[in-house]
């Protein structure tokens, strides 16, 4: 179907290019809870009327949470008669006096550094605005944040946690934790009820190109705004003032170097223990299989829990990305649909590969090196974050218009 003839069943739409696939096609006018879809590949452009700014302000109130949620009590245990209480700061401090810096740094990154920056960021926004700031720059950061927060995720490590040490000792809850929990869902909901592509045009506002006008084979669709139109004369996008390409630069060579770097960091993961446990002066060591065998004796849903996570999503990462790549270069036609659907689904799962890490962190600060009881983080801590981290990145690095290229045979078709 030509964009002619939906020009003329919508004559008061807009031009819109899709962000996923490319393909040009006329938006017609939406109302305030209304979703628009591309055509082809079905991916949602536009989104209806989200929460205002002044809503995503007044949640801020998380900040107030913060440092009960961080430094107050999670789980307590009573180890040989020893009361330790668990804190998310304290793992996490446990974890880099062990040596493990770059492992903790990836751990308080997602746990305390991006929920953190969201907050102040949706507050830089607020009150920016009236102090006549630059808000272009955080609206950038505030697209790319929101995968890293992972304070659900956490909150599944910390049940994970609880059922490891239980074999140990008695595990109770502490006070922090109705904190933490409310912080989680009042971020979750943030997440939800956040368009960044409404805040662009709340304070960026930008005329759309309307049907009619020449050049629209030059129109382009910034990836970071989410805005169509034409490169201004520097070549930028005219709304957020980021380069305004065909397609991303170097996008092939990054995501296939994120992904080459993440299989060579898998083989260490997974062959050298990520958890070391002293007990009684015998040395035990778990690499992440036997780990899950060793918890599945006690548990076997939440040894399921944790095979997903950190075996079975890395790797099905690493597969449909080696796929999808080679599919780019050897511009592969057939089976567009179940390509789309499995870079989604990716893009969904990734960040759950982050659950052992937190597991581990939990652990450290339950169970002190001093005790009978010890625990410390392996030296596969490092490469499995560090590849959990690279898949993340080939997947943000993919240009997913590229699949299309070999596919379309003009841009201004829908299929």
């Amino acid at each position: 179907m030509k964009i002619t003839a939906i020009h003329d069943a919508f004559p008061s739409g807009q031009y819109q290019r899709c962000p996923e696939c490319d393909v040009l096609f006329i938006l017609p006018p939406l109302g305030d809870n209304q979703n628009a879809c591309c055509p082809r590949c079905q991916a949602k452009v536009v989104r209806g009327h989200d929460w205002s700014m002044t809503r995503l302000a007044a949640l801020a109130v998380t900040l107030l949470l913060m440092p009960f949620a961080y430094t107050e009590p999670l789980i307590s245990i009573r180890l040989l008669g020893t009361p330790i209480r668990d804190s998310l700061l304290q793992g996490i401090w446990q974890m880099a006096l062990q040596g493990n810096i770059i492992t903790a740094s990836m751990v308080a990154f997602c746990t305390v550094g991006a929920p953190v920056t969201l907050v102040f960021t949706l507050l830089y926004l607020y009150f920016g605005q009236r102090l006549g700031l630059n808000l272009r720059p955080v609206l950038l950061m505030l697209h790319r944040l929101k995968e890293w927060v992972m304070l659900d995720i956490y909150l599944v490590g910390m049940a994970v946690a609880s059922i490891k040490v239980k074999d140990y000792a008695d595990v109770t809850t502490g006070l922090g934790l109705t904190a933490y929990v409310i912080l989680t869902l009042l971020t979750i909901l943030t997440l939800i009820k956040l368009n960044t592509g409404q805040l662009w045009q709340h304070f960026f506002p930008q005329p759309a190109p309307r049907p009619g006008m020449p050049l629209t084979g030059a129109l382009r669709v910034c990836l970071n705004c989410r805005f169509t139109g034409l490169p201004d004369v520097r070549g930028r996008c005219p709304r957020c003032h980021t380069p305004l390409s065909h397609r991303r630069r170097h996008s092939l060579q990054k995501a296939w170097a994120a992904l080459i770097a993440a299989i060579i960091m898998l083989i260490p993961a997974n062959m050298l223990p990520i958890s070391i446990i002293y007990l009684n002066g015998s040395r035990n060591q778990d690499t992440i299989m036997s780990g899950i065998l060793s918890l599945a004796q006690g548990n076997v849903a939440v040894a399921a829990i944790v095979f997903i996570a950190s075996i079975l999503v890395p790797f099905i990462k690493i597969i449909v990305l080696f796929t999808l790549l080679l599919s780019i270069h050897f511009k592969v036609r057939h089976g567009m649909k179940t390509r789309v659907r499995l870079l989604r689904f990716v893009i969904w799962i990734g960040r759950w590969s982050m659950l052992d890490l937190f597991v581990i962190s939990i652990t450290l600060s339950l169970v002190d090196r001093d005790q009978l009881l010890a625990f410390t983080l392996g030296p596969a801590g490092f490469y499995f974050g560090s590849a959990v981290i690279l898949t993340i990145l080939a997947v943000e690095w993919l240009d997913s218009r590229l699949l299309w290229d070999a596919h379309a045979t003009h841009a201004d078709y829908t299929d």
